[in-house]
């Protein structure tokens, strides 16, 4: 069910912080719940279980615009994406279902715990270069995109973030290219997304209001940010710094998530 909340003054602020979460995570292949949820719970004051399943409505716009703008750049693998999804609607049923029975602060503390262990495997991985994780099997690849799928969806189920970490952790120990890697991570997502937000819609409550500031910045900025990676030329040599950097903003959430 949803309902319209009154508007806060705070609620202006949301369109500038959607636009940096669109173009961000449409460059970083997320949805930008990761971003959301953290601003919904801590700056708006908005209880977790609501905060879930309005971060997850608020991040389908930038979902469905993103996964089409990078769909029309070359930049998706559908067959890998469609593997991922699959795999990630089962956890994200199961997710669901575990975010109903958690109190507020058990999803914080769990939300935090989660973005710290995914920035710390992120930075390693970033780090150890060296040895590849990539495998030229297509049984293994099959196997790693189910996992990783599954992982995915769980996360979004649970917390109504995009569940981006693993998604990206597992395209990249594929030895996909930077590009190909965002636009598949953002149509899996999508998927994810949506099948979570069904769920959560038939147990929980939207807050449209949110959505509506939240969505009116998160769409523009989705469709600039594949205009933006298609004119790098540099991904490779860009590539470790935007983990680094992605894995550095999970770290700071995660703390502030498990602090707050």
């Amino acid at each position: 069910m949803w309902y319209y909340s009154s508007i806060e003054p705070v609620y202006y602020l949301l369109p500038m912080i959607g636009f940096l979460v669109g173009l961000f995570g449409s460059l970083l292949g997320g949805g930008g719940g990761f971003v959301f949820l953290p601003v919904l719970t801590l700056l708006v004051g908005v209880p977790a279980q609501m905060a879930v399943i309005t971060t997850l409505v608020a991040t389908l716009p930038v979902c469905l615009v993103g996964s089409f703008a990078h769909f029309r750049k070359g930049h998706v693998d559908i067959k890998v994406g469609w593997v991922f999804a699959l795999a990630g609607l089962a956890g994200a049923f199961g997710g669901a279902m575990v975010s109903q029975s958690l109190t507020s602060f058990q999803l914080k503390l769990g939300f935090g715990i989660y973005a710290g262990v995914m920035a710390i495997k992120l930075f390693w991985d970033t780090w150890n270069r060296s040895r590849s994780l990539s495998s030229k099997g297509s049984s293994r690849r099959h196997m790693k995109s189910v996992f990783y799928g599954f992982l995915a969806g769980g996360i979004t189920g649970t917390f109504g973030v995009s569940g981006t970490a693993p998604v990206m952790a597992g395209l990249f120990s594929m030895q996909m290219t930077l590009k190909v890697v965002v636009g598949t991570s953002i149509l899996i997502v999508l998927v994810n997304t949506a099948f979570a937000a069904s769920t959560h819609f038939l147990l929980g409550t939207v807050d449209l209001t949110l959505v509506a500031f939240l969505t009116a910045g998160s769409a523009l900025g989705a469709l600039l940010g594949p205009r933006v990676l298609v004119f790098s030329d540099r991904s490779k040599k860009t590539e470790p710094l935007v983990r680094y950097g992605y894995a550095l903003v999970m770290l700071l959430i995660g703390v502030l998530m498990i602090l707050g």
